[in-house]
């Protein structure tokens, strides 16, 4: 299509409400992946270092024994 303004480009010859509507309802469903890919993340991260803070000396301990080394 060819408008003749900027006008008629936002009214999209009638189907505006579809076609912004569209827009809106996938910009909006994209953040909200957005938002939710990084709280997951978040907690991930927040579950790894609890774990990792609360038994360091045996995590390191164990790795030691499985590679074969003694500690």
């Amino acid at each position: 299509m060819i408008w003749q303004s900027a006008t008629e480009f936002w009214a999209m010859g009638g189907y505006a409400p579809y076609v912004w509507g569209s827009m809106g309802v996938s910009f909006a469903l994209l953040a909200l992946e957005v938002w939710l890919t990084r709280q997951g993340r978040n907690q991930a991260l927040d579950a790894v270092c609890e774990a990792w803070q609360s038994e360091p000396a045996q995590s390191v301990e164990k790795s030691a024994v499985q590679s074969g080394d003694r500690p």
